[in-house]
């Protein structure tokens, strides 16, 4: 890493840059300390764009979640215990899901930093061609649910949030659909523009996001 850090040393002065700083170390404690700030401006990059590119998928889930569980077609009443079995069901699956599953088994398993079912597929080297049929068409399998999940996921997360608008305005229930399709179109247009700027832009509105809901679910519980 590069820094354009000048300091001077003159007397107890730390010249850095053009702006004198009072300073009774050594210049390259303050390189130290220069580093340090710029690790933790790395850090808070990098959980801005987690935030937009890995939560966004989960913090918007609720938007059409509840609406799904307590549909017409599944007969289950609005009360304040399915409401609780259901966040309960949640909260244990992103428990079982990701603390375990993923932080104790699937990060530990990579193919020389590559991850993912085809990568990991391929350090598995069955010598019965038979087994290996069996393990590729999993890996395909597993493959093509990714894949689905990510047309799915978007179309669904976009709709259940644009389908708000009939809510406040029930005359503007003609608009949705064509909102939804804009919307999905403007955000895969941009994905060329690769991962980190994408989700370094989505990273302020899920911060957004998160802060209302948390907001309102206090306002709730107080």
């Amino acid at each position: 890493m590069r820094f354009s850090l000048a300091a001077h040393r003159r007397s107890n002065v730390l010249v850095v840059g053009l702006r004198p700083v009072m300073c009774y170390v050594s210049a390259s404690d303050c390189m130290q300390a220069e580093e340090q700030q710029h690790s933790r401006r790395y850090l808070l990059t990098l959980s801005l764009g987690a935030l937009g590119v890995v939560y966004g998928d989960i913090g918007t889930s609720p938007l059409y979640a509840f609406r799904e569980c307590f549909s017409k077609e599944h007969g289950l009443a609005v009360n304040a215990e399915n409401i609780l079995g259901i966040l309960s069901l949640v909260f244990w699956s992103l428990v079982v899901v990701i603390s375990i599953k993923y932080l104790l088994f699937v990060m530990r398993a990579d193919n020389r930093g590559e991850g993912g079912i085809l990568a990991l597929m391929s350090l598995v080297r069955p010598r019965k061609s038979v087994r290996r049929g069996a393990l590729l068409a999993l890996g395909l399998f597993g493959a093509a649910l990714l894949y689905g999940d990510g047309m799915i996921t978007p179309a669904i997360s976009v709709l259940g949030a644009v389908e708000g608008l009939q809510v406040i305005a029930p005359a503007l229930g003609h608009v949705v659909v064509p909102a939804t399709f804009a919307i999905i179109f403007t955000l895969f247009y941009f994905q060329y523009k690769g991962t980190a700027k994408v989700g370094g832009a989505f990273g302020w509105i899920m911060l957004a996001w998160f802060l209302a809901i948390g907001a309102l679910g206090i306002g709730e519980i107080v």
